[in-house]
């Protein structure tokens, strides 16, 4: 499995990888989205071994493990996303979506920002459900929310060219359910857990909307390194939280990296499977060595890597 860390903007490398999990259909996915944007491409990032698998795994014998997506912008920065080929144990859920950002100064005005953002919702639509209709709100001029065929969650948006550049893609954490109104303390949570990580701008309600009490966070980001994170608490009533349907896979240095964030950031001990771990927020998270891909093609890599919670680098 390449894990290697991947370029983004001017060079950067991608640390944090949101990994989606996909029902059988990873490599169907992974087409849906290359078309979807303009220059993104898909490909197989690996198999599953054809012995050494458990009694549920055994159909997946060869078959896709990983499947990258590269989601390019005008500038020709790159953002990968990874679907995970496995059964109906989990799915994507609204609570993590991904931000979309058309700034006009990137696409090279309003108008040309607008058609590529109604090019990608019409492409992101077939087959999905409209959470927010494309339209003008108070926060944007054109913004829409939708769920993909897969249930994939994307936030569409012309931003202001004034306001201070994001990425193209930002994975955006929405808080209700059982951790509403929890997005301000997560957000603190994560800029202190993680190294070169600072808060950005947050948005409080004014007053209380739906469930979200006056002055949870309608919005707010922070950054790790040099990529950017989104928070939201929910103003609707909902019945799900965060789940494995959507992980962030951290690709760690060493072994050292690897045990300071499992200590930090594992809350939930029954979670604790193959280096995916669940915070106190319950959002999954992936630890593992940067050189992952290199460490699996060991003989009996993937049967080591099954019996383990944490990975330990040494023993596989």
């Amino acid at each position: 499995m390449d894990v290697q860390t991947q370029p983004i903007a001017g060079g950067i490398m991608q640390k944090i990888v949101a990994n989606i999990w996909n029902t059988r259909l990873a490599e169907e996915a992974g087409n849906f989205y290359a078309a979807a944007f303009p220059g993104a491409s898909m490909e197989v990032e690996s198999r599953y071994p054809e012995t050494g698998l458990l009694d549920f795994q055994r159909d997946f014998a060869g078959a896709a493990l990983t499947v990258a997506v590269d989601i390019p912008d005008p500038a020709g920065n790159s953002t990968r996303i990874v679907l995970v080929n496995a059964g109906d144990e989990f799915s994507p859920n609204p609570s993590v979506s991904f931000m979309l950002n058309y700034d006009p100064a990137l696409f090279g005005g309003a108008d040309a920002a607008s058609t590529a953002l109604d090019a990608a919702w019409n492409a992101l639509s077939v087959g999905g459900k409209v959470m927010m209709p494309l339209d003008e709100y108070p926060f944007s001029q054109r913004y829409g929310w939708v769920e993909d065929r897969y249930g994939v969650s994307w936030q569409l948006i012309l931003t202001d060219p004034d306001g201070d550049p994001r990425p193209f893609v930002v994975p955006c954490l929405m808080f209700g359910g059982p951790v509403q109104d929890k997005a301000a303390e997560a957000l603190t949570y994560y800029t202190s857990v993680f190294e070169d990580a600072a808060p950005g701008m947050t948005a409080p309600y004014p007053e209380a909307t739906g469930p979200a009490a006056e002055g949870a966070l309608m919005f707010g980001e922070f950054r790790i390194g040099d990529q950017w994170f989104a928070v939201m608490d929910s103003a609707v009533e909902q019945d799900f939280s965060f789940t494995c349907g959507v992980s962030l896979e951290v690709r760690c240095a060493d072994q050292a990296e690897i045990d300071r964030l499992w200590g930090v950031l594992s809350a939930v001990p029954e979670a604790e499977q193959c280096g995916w771990l669940a915070d106190k927020f319950g959002l999954s998270w992936q630890i593992v060595p940067a050189n992952m891909g290199e460490l699996m093609q060991h003989e009996g890599a993937f049967e080591r890597m099954l019996q383990m919670k944490k990975i330990i680098i040494a023993e596989l």
